[in-house]
């Protein structure tokens, strides 16, 4: 089984949640090639790479990148072309699946003998997938696979493509700040759907405010109208790095997990001793939220 996998280069810089495509390769047991519009100073320390030059391609244009992949796949003939679910993926995925006419599978979040595991019903439920055909194009959900380096020998074949592009690639411009930053705070503590009501984030805001951090919030508390979007942390929210990360009654969906996965130390707390977070944790305080809280609260005032 080979897989082509779709790196992102971004304002000069290899992403490393490229990583993760390697990762879920592993996982299939596939060989890998990775294609990636960018500079060969920025490459991988090994593996084969389909290089174009982003200099003259831009690091983002979908009728040039598509027709680059294109090249790439049919020098490859790979069973999998497999994106990051971000926007560079979100946009490129189906115009090369349409293009080679076949199936799409997207937010891939687990895999197992050929088959896929994606989200539904905002992430509160699990579905398996399999594509009809024998190949396909992917997209993974960040976060869903941990990070592997390529291994073997480094090996460079560099594609260009002359075809005239109506479309110029010019920079990018950051969104307009909203509300609070959750990427600047040191501490946070966040309410999951297990603080049962809206009334009981008061209880979450107590601590965050004595540990003198700033209130975060799972998807499903923001949907619930318990806390504002500004709140949230995760793919669909805020990308967050604090030293310390405090989830309260936060299952761990993997959408959340990849907003806040490169905390320095996260504390979870919750009922549920087999909680995915726990996996995540450096600590998992299983205890009722509305007792411990509190009483964590209280001692942190003295």
């Amino acid at each position: 089984m080979k897989t082509l996998l779709i790196g992102e280069y971004r304002e000069g810089k290899f992403l490393d949640s490229t990583y993760e495509l390697f990762g879920f390769a592993a996982q299939l047991g596939a060989e890998t090639s990775l294609f990636l519009v960018g500079s060969e100073s920025t490459l991988p320390a090994g593996g084969a790479i389909y290089l174009a030059d982003a200099a003259s391609c831009g690091e983002y244009n979908p009728d040039l990148h598509k027709l680059l992949i294109l090249d790439a796949v049919q020098r490859e003939n790979p069973d999998y072309v497999v994106f990051l679910h971000s926007s560079y993926g979100w946009d490129l995925a189906p115009r090369v699946a349409a293009a080679l006419k076949l199936a799409q599978v997207s937010e891939v979040i687990g895999v197992q003998d050929g088959v896929f595991e994606v989200g539904c019903c905002n992430g509160k439920m699990r579905r398996s997938v399999k594509p009809a055909g024998p190949k396909a194009v992917l997209t993974i959900q960040a976060g869903a696979f941990q990070g592997v380096q390529p291994t073997g020998a480094l090996s460079v074949t560099k594609l260009s493509n002359d075809t005239a592009s109506p479309m110029e690639f010019v920079g990018y411009e950051p969104a307009e700040a909203k509300g609070i930053d959750l990427a600047r705070a040191e501490i946070i503590v966040s309410a999951g759907r297990g603080v049962g009501k809206k009334e009981n984030v008061q209880i979450i805001a107590a601590l965050a405010k004595a540990l003198g951090g700033e209130l975060g919030a799972s998807r499903p508390v923001v949907d619930a109208e318990w806390v504002a979007h500004d709140h949230q942390v995760g793919t669909t929210g805020q990308t967050v790095a604090p030293k310390l990360y405090v989830a309260c009654g936060i299952s761990g969906a993997i959408q959340h997990l990849a907003g806040m996965k490169k905390s320095d130390f996260i504390l979870a707390i919750n009922k549920d001793k087999d909680a995915p977070i726990g996996e995540v944790a450096d600590v998992l305080v299983v205890a009722d939220l509305m007792q411990f809280v509190p009483a964590l609260t209280a001692q942190l005032q003295k």
